[in-house]
Formats: C-alpha cells, sequence, structure tokens
C-alpha cells in the first residue's frame, strides 16, 4: 500500500527546495498524488455542476450575457442589451466567458453557469500546482482540499458573479511570480503583469490589491541585484497597468456615437466607471467622486465591514474555518526561517500567501460594506498557508523535539475553531460530534507517538486529524447544493446565515431562481403584446433602470433602452434625447416603475405618454409597473 512521503521527501521542511537550482524539473509525482488530485477535483467539479439547470444565475449579470452572445457590439463593450444603449456597471471581462458559453450552447440557465465551474475547479488544479512546487505533494494535496471545500466558493462557483474568474487569474498571477522567484527569468515576471491586468477587467482595483505584495516578495527573495530587481518591478508593473486599463482606454477612444454609454458615470467616461463608481466611492462619504453616480441599496452594501468582519456570523462560516491556523503557520514560518538566507524559497511563499491575506482583510475592514461572497478571494491564501503550514508543523514534528507538539496543536486548534464558527447556528453539530473525536484521536495519536512509532499509527493519527479539520466547512459547502442554504442569486452565502435564507424560512417563494429563456405568464404577455404592435422602432420598449429590463432580456435577445442604467441614476438619456427618439420613431413604449428614482426622462415620459390599461397588455393587475405609449402623446 503507498504511504504518503514523508515532509523531509517532499521538501516541505523547506532546505531542499531553497537550494533547487532553475534548471532542476521538479521530482516525479508519487503514485498516490494524480489519483488523489482527480479525486478532489472530480468532488469539487460535482459540487460545483450539481443541479446546473437552475444555478443561481445572478439576474442583472444574466441578462448581460445573454445580449452579449447576440451582439459583437454588446459582447465587447459589456452592453446590457443587443442594440449596446448603455453597458453594465462592471468591467465586461467577466462576462466573456458566459457569453461564449451561452453563444455556443444556447440561452440556457447552465450555458452561463458552466464557465464558473470551470474556472472554480482550474482554480484548485492551478493552486495545488504551484503549492507543489513550493512546499511539496503533502501541502499541495491540503490546499487543494481546503480550497474545494471552502464554503463560499461552493456556491459562488454556481452563480455568474466576477469574483470567480478575479481568484482564477490571481491564482495564475502568483504562480508566475512563484516562477520568476525561482528561475530568475524576466517572462515570468511580465507573465505576471499580464494575469494581473486580466483580473483587473473582471473586478478592477480589486484585482491591484495583490501588487504591493508581489512587489514585496519579488524585491526580498529574488535573486538578482537590487536595481535589477527593482526595473524588472517597474517593467512588469507597467505591463500589469497597460492590460489593466486597456478596455478603458478603447472605450474612451471610441467615439461616444459609436459606443453605448457608460453606467455608473455622469460623464460617460469609462475610467469614472472604475476608479470612481467602482473605486473611490466605496470608501469614502462622497459617492459620486470621479463623475460617479450615486449608489443605491440595490448597488452598494453596508454591512460586513469592520475589523472582526471575517470571522462574523454571516461571513465567519464561509471563509474562516482554517483562518487561526493560515495566521499562525504565516507567525511560525517567518520566526523560524528568520535565520534562512534572503532568497528562502519557502519563507517566500509565507509572505506571499500572508501578504494575499492580509492586504485583503484590511481592505475589507475599512470599506463601506461587503457581500459575504467577496471574500472568496481570500481561499486560495487560506488554502495555500493551510497545506503550507502542515507540512511545514509535520516536518517540525518529523525532526523531534519541542517543535513536534506544534503539529497535533494545531490539528485541535482548528477543529475547536469549528466548533466556534459553527456554534452560532449548531447547523453541523453531527459532524461536530464526529471531528471532535476524531481531531482528538488524531492529536492524541501523534502526542504519544515516539521516533519508534510504527509509520501505519503516526500516518494514521495524521490523516484523522485532518479529516477532522475539513468535515464540518465540508458540510457547510455542501449544503450550498440545496436553495435554501445558497443565499441570494445576486449574494451567495452557504448555509442558514444571511437575508436570503431567513426570508426563504418564512416564504419558500424566495427560492425561486431566474433562469434564461424562463419567462413568466406576465413576461410572455407583455412581450406578445410589444412584438404585436412593434413597427420598426429600434427599441422595443424602454424602461426605468435594469430592474423592470432585466427578465424580459433574459427571456428574449430584444434591444432595449434601459433608461438610468443599473441604480436607475445614470443621466441617460437625456429628456430631450428620449424626446428625439419618440419623434423619430425608434421608441414607442416605456415601462416605469416607483421602486426606482424618478429622473427628468421619466418625468417627461408620464407628462407627454399615455398610461395604457394593465389589462391592454395581458396583466390581471397593474403591480408597480406601468406602460405608457408614447404614440400616443397628451
Amino acid at each position: 500500500m503507498a504511504t504518503l512521503p514523508t515532509a523531509q521527501s517532499t521538501g516541505s521542511h523547506g532546505r531542499r527546495r531553497s537550494s533547487q537550482r532553475p534548471d532542476e524539473q521538479p521530482e516525479a509525482p508519487a503514485p498516490w498524488e494524480r489519483p488523489a488530485l482527480a479525486a478532489v477535483l472530480v468532488v469539487a467539479a460535482v459540487l460545483y455542476a450539481w443541479g446546473m439547470g437552475s444555478a443561481a444565475i445572478h439576474p442583472y449579470y444574466s441578462s448581460a450575457i445573454r445580449s452579449m452572445s447576440t451582439s459583437w457590439q454588446a459582447f465587447f463593450f459589456g452592453g446590457l442589451d443587443t442594440s449596446g444603449s448603455i453597458t453594465l456597471d462592471k468591467l465586461p471581462g467577466a462576462f466573456w466567458p458566459d457569453a461564449v458559453s451561452v453563444w455556443l450552447f444556447g440561452p440556457h440557465t447552465w450555458a452561463a453557469a458552466l464557465p464558473q465551474v470551470v474556472e472554480g475547479v482550474l482554480t484548485i488544479w492551478l493552486l495545488h500546482r504551484i503549492v507543489r512546487v513550493w512546499a511539496g505533494p503533502f501541502a499541495a494535496l491540503i490546499s487543494a482540499l481546503v480550497l474545494a471545500f471552502t464554503p463560499v466558493t461552493v456556491v459562488l462557483n454556481r452563480a455568474t458573479i466576477p469574483d470567480t474568474a478575479l481568484t482564477l487569474l490571481l491564482v495564475a498571477a502568483a504562480g508566475a511570480l512563484q516562477k520568476a522567484v525561482r528561475t530568475g527569468r524576466l517572462l515570468p515576471l511580465l507573465t505576471c503583469g499580464v494575469w494581473v491586468g486580466l483580473a483587473f477587467q473582471t473586478k478592477m482595483l480589486q484585482a491591484w490589491l495583490v501588487l504591493p505584495v508581489f512587489a514585496l516578495v519579488y524585491q526580498i527573495t529574488a535573486s538578482e541585484a537590487p536595481l535589477r530587481r527593482a526595473l524588472r518591478l517597474l517593467l512588469s508593473g507597467a505591463v500589469a497597468l497597460a492590460v489593466s486599463c486597456s478596455w478603458a482606454l478603447l472605450a474612451w477612444m471610441t467615439p461616444a456615437a459609436d459606443r453605448p454609454y457608460v453606467d455608473g458615470t455622469s460623464n460617460n467616461n469609462p475610467f469614472s466607471l472604475v476608479f470612481g463608481y467602482n473605486g473611490l466611492s466605496r470608501f469614502g462619504d462622497d459617492d459620486t467622486a470621479l463623475g460617479a453616480v450615486a449608489g443605491t441599496a440595490a448597488s452598494r452594501t453596508s454591512g460586513n465591514t469592520g475589523w472582526g468582519m471575517l470571522v462574523n456570523h454571516t461571513v465567519g462560516p464561509q471563509i474562516a474555518w482554517f483562518l487561526p491556523l493560515a495566521v499562525l503557520v504565516t507567525v511560525m514560518a517567518l520566526v523560524w526561517r528568520a535565520r534562512e538566507p534572503r532568497t528562502d524559497a519557502l519563507r517566500a511563499g509565507f509572505l506571499l500567501w500572508g501578504g494575499w491575506l492580509a492586504v485583503h482583510a484590511v481592505v475589507f475592514s475599512v470599506s463601506n460594506g461587503n457581500h459575504p461572497y467577496y471574500t472568496a478571494v481570500l481561499a486560495p491564501a487560506i488554502a495555500a498557508l493551510a497545506g503550507g503550514g502542515l507540512a511545514l508543523f509535520r516536518s517540525a514534528y518529523e525532526a523531534g523535539g519541542q517543535r513536534r507538539l506544534w503539529l497535533p496543536s494545531a490539528l485541535v486548534l482548528t477543529v475547536v475553531w469549528a466548533l466556534v464558527l459553527d456554534w452560532p447556528t449548531w447547523f453541523a453539530s453531527w459532524l461536530l460530534l464526529l471531528a471532535v473525536p476524531l481531531g482528538v484521536g488524531g492529536a492524541i495519536g501523534l502526542w504519544v507517538s515516539r521516533s519508534g512509532a510504527s509509520r501505519t499509527m503516526v500516518q494514521g493519527s495524521l490523516a484523522a486529524g485532518i479529516a477532522a479539520t475539513l468535515l464540518v466547512p465540508a458540510g457547510w459547502a455542501a449544503a450550498g447544493l440545496d436553495p435554501l442554504y445558497a443565499g441570494a442569486s445576486t449574494s451567495p452565502t452557504a448555509g442558514p446565515v444571511g437575508t436570503a435564507y431567513h426570508k426563504a424560512v418564512h416564504d419558500r417563494s424566495a427560492l425561486r431562481r431566474v433562469g434564461l429563456d424562463q419567462p413568466s405568464t406576465r413576461d410572455i404577455a407583455l412581450l406578445d403584446y410589444l412584438t404585436a404592435h412593434h413597427h420598426g422602432e429600434k427599441y422595443l420598449l424602454a424602461t426605468q433602470a435594469a430592474y423592470p429590463a432585466e427578465r424580459l432580456l433574459r427571456a428574449q435577445s430584444q434591444p432595449m433602452l434601459v433608461m438610468g442604467g443599473f441604480t436607475g441614476k445614470t443621466p441617460f438619456p437625456s429628456a430631450d434625447q428620449l424626446s428625439t427618439l419618440i419623434t423619430t420613431h425608434q421608441l414607442r413604449y416605456v415601462l416605469l416603475t416607483p421602486l426606482r428614482p424618478t429622473t427628468p426622462a421619466t418625468t417627461w415620459v408620464k407628462s407627454h405618454c399615455t398610461r395604457l390599461r394593465s389589462k391592454d397588455y395581458g396583466w390581471r393587475t397593474r403591480g408597480s409597473f406601468g406602460l405608457y405609449d408614447c404614440a400616443r402623446q397628451r
């Protein structure tokens, strides 16, 4: 029977890895490695893809995905409708794979969700590869398991939200940086800049949070002379900046008449979208900074902030199961390896992943508010630190001496922390009944074992302890397969926490998911009426903000004028522009709702157009919408 290699044979102690020459090839995989990794990837794929036909796709993003799949202009600029009247309030990069998938396979919910599944599985595979080079196969396998069973990654990878692509690209950037440090070559460092720039295309400024960490790690640990390291960093940074700003620059250079209006801005400037609406306005009291429009409750969240946000009742069970272990091993690794050479590869890895974790934790703590799924970007760092840290503690355990107690202590700490996180809900109590005795038993087995103990006993105790640490987060992760425990499609959250869960407990209808090409009876009636009365106008309909248009755009790829953008506050179109569209017979019908802000354009509609009776277009009740016919002006 194959056994896991010792820490020394894998290089997790660090000395062998640190002295590896740049031209050396990584050691051949042990017989157990590939089957173990394949099993983790299969389990992850099942968790992410199960029930994909009813995946929790984001209602706003998915409507744009369908439009982007049918129009090259909408695809490149991120147009919300096929005519490209206005963009998303985000950069389109994260949604390009989704749009391609819908273009290839048709307007199906599973087609929109498929790229997230692939991106999630690729992230695990890539992290395993990176950690294996850094700390050995044992650490790599633990990291892959921790990432696969992080609850927030499971619910997020079943949605259509940019953070999945962001995480994959940043992990790729970390791998390129590690290769640049290890080999001393320039190309991997430039590649790191490219990956960061592409990550910027998915979620803008958040992608740049890793740059100070990357720069510090390279400047401290790379083998080149200081000036050469600094010059290379500047060059890589220039590449990252160029790739990051490429879309915004191309959009800015395109005449306004030839592209959609940039949502979230008062000046139709893509740089205001990036650095204002999705940048400075998130951290200060002025939410109109740099030409941004003011946010709304639908575009901003005010919760989950402050220094305790990562371990609060809602966010903690999403991401923090291995957080104490990650912090502990980072501190101990830096202390234990303080006397190693500056280029020590093992210490460099702890600096990299520990810095990644620290910077994001600080930024999230001082921002105005965060959705729980924002923390998914922390999962690779926590997973890498957990894997690398347990490998380091295992090496110390096998070396003997006082440090041998760190391994069983770390396992017990992680199991106890699982009890703390689960305590408010007692959601996985039956798993805790397994995890606690398994973890304690494994720790006792390691404590009492001596150098003469059988190898089987030591490995069995270690395996039991590691399994105990994974049981409870895996239970929370698997719970996300039930829509009751998956949160809202706009804010995925695993387990019995969050507003979506509490609403669903009292009203099961709150669990209904939106889908592509799945219109309701009301949607069909309205679309049939609009189509029957459409006589060559450019737009089938204009709506007040994106909210009324989303379900119609998911049902059919039709040109629709989304007035006011996502928030309803974007100053497009103006009242004069709307009047021109109507008088030139490019638009006839407008759908208004009191649930979104009044603008000069909507005021013009109410004063110049005739409101239709709901029964005219097949609705039994008017609800919160009013359809106006501007061909019948007052």
